[in-house]
């Protein structure tokens, strides 16, 4: 059910995170279903299940789910196809614009391709 990819430089439990995001924009999790318990995602997956704790800990402060104690861990109804794209989305684009900066692209070039981009194509695809 996740795919982690151990050689990113992504850390397991971001991408752990953006599993549940990615699987509850595609419908398998819907609000109020139970998310599998920490250590059978741990052994599914083969990581620490602190890892996963930290994971489910970080989506439960994001606020997509909660959890119950004796009962489980639960999606809320915070996440919709629609918003969990754009989140995820978003997410990604502070992560680049964050790397272009390190890298000294200008803020002008930055803001070229994103109107190239809204205005169907150009020259920065």
């Amino acid at each position: 059910m996740f795919t982690i990819d151990f050689t990113s430089r992504v850390p397991i439990y971001e991408q752990i995170c953006n599993n549940v995001i990615r699987l509850a924009s595609a419908g398998v999790f819907k609000s109020g279903d139970r998310l599998p318990p920490v250590r059978t995602v741990a052994k599914e997956i083969g990581v620490n299940p602190n890892t996963v704790a930290k994971a489910y800990r970080t989506l439960e402060i994001d606020g997509y789910i909660y959890s119950t104690v004796g009962r489980g861990t639960f999606m809320t109804d915070k996440l919709t196809k629609d918003t969990a794209y754009r989140d995820m989305a978003l997410k990604a684009f502070r992560e680049a614009t964050k790397n272009a900066e390190l890298y000294s692209v200008t803020r002008q070039q930055l803001i070229d391709i994103i109107d190239a981009i809204y205005e169907g194509g150009g020259k920065n695809d």
